[in-house]
């Protein structure tokens, strides 16, 4: 499994439209409403052989509310 972290920014006065959404499709393994430039971050974990990428744009991205996403991939821990 790849874990990932995924900051998104939503529409304004979209944000917890969007977390219901993202939470109902059970994709998220955490979810944190965040201040700064970004008003979500999520960690999933995505199987290895899935196509990350892809992953994001048809499971997040068609979320109605979202205007922009940051994907961050991880490696080894420590």
């Amino acid at each position: 499994m790849q874990c990932v972290f995924v900051q998104i920014r939503c529409e304004p006065g979209q944000a917890y439209n969007v977390a219901d959404k993202i939470y109902e499709r059970d994709i998220a393994s955490e979810l944190y409403s965040t201040s700064g430039d970004f008003d979500l971050l999520m960690k999933l974990y995505i199987e290895d052989a899935e196509d990350i990428g892809k992953y994001i744009n048809t499971k997040l991205l068609d979320i109605p509310g979202i205007s922009r996403s940051l994907t961050t991939l991880t490696f080894k821990a420590f």
